[in-house]
């Protein structure tokens, strides 16, 4: 079976302490349990959480949707983004499984990545690694206004941008990924292809607008 990875990367640093971290998990108890309840993602879908603050951490291992478990995430420290792309990038070259010339590999990962600011200034440090790495699509989620686009769109093919980071706006983000994911998971079974962009997922909601 070829699986379809998803890898969440999530800043947890100082400045989504309150309602915006409560949010966070919020919506990935509604995404899970959406997923969960969809055959198709059922079978196709692995899921990873990948946290980042002061060091990235991969709280959850690329796992099925039966056998996942929502995280404990406390927030803390800065925000070092260059560590969780560099995380992000082992992470996936040691879990996915590749297309060799005596077997199907897995699909190619979905990466959403969701920060609220800016990022230190050794950012760029596991840039290379990540751009390297043969994925299906990268979604950059500027949380609220304060985050740095310009950032997003030198990881992400495609970024959005929330209006705020209060708990309806990033629920309404987590329910897009959820029908993202949903919606690729259909797609590779009935084309056998990867997703291209962001015309092959679902139209985001109103509280989310797309950048580029």
């Amino acid at each position: 079976m070829r699986r379809l990875p998803v890898y969440l990367v999530l800043d947890t640093s100082a400045s989504m302490y309150g309602e915006a971290i409560d949010a966070v998990k919020r919506g990935l108890e509604v995404l899970v349990s959406t997923l969960r309840q969809d055959p198709y993602a059922l079978e196709t879908a692995y899921i990873s959480i990948i946290t980042f603050n002061s060091t990235a951490e991969q709280v959850v291992p690329l796992s099925d949707l039966i056998s996942f478990q929502i995280p404990h995430i406390e927030v803390q420290g800065m925000t070092n983004l260059g560590d969780a792309l560099s995380l992000t990038a082992d992470c996936i070259e040691k879990e996915v499984v590749k297309t060799t010339q005596s077997q199907r590999g897995d699909w190619r990962p979905l990466v959403f990545l969701m920060t609220d600011g800016e990022p230190n200034h050794k950012w760029e440090a596991g840039l290379e690694k990540f751009k390297a790495l043969k994925l299906s699509m990268v979604i950059g989620c500027a949380a609220g206004q304060d985050a740095n686009l310009d950032v997003l769109k030198k990881i992400a093919n495609v970024v959005v941008q929330l209006d705020t980071a209060d708990e309806a706006t990033i629920k309404a983000f987590f329910k897009w990924v959820s029908a993202s994911v949903s919606t690729t998971s259909h797609k590779v079974d009935l084309t056998k292809k990867d997703v291209a962009g962001i015309d092959d997922l679902p139209p985001p909601p109103a509280e989310i607008n797309i950048v580029t």
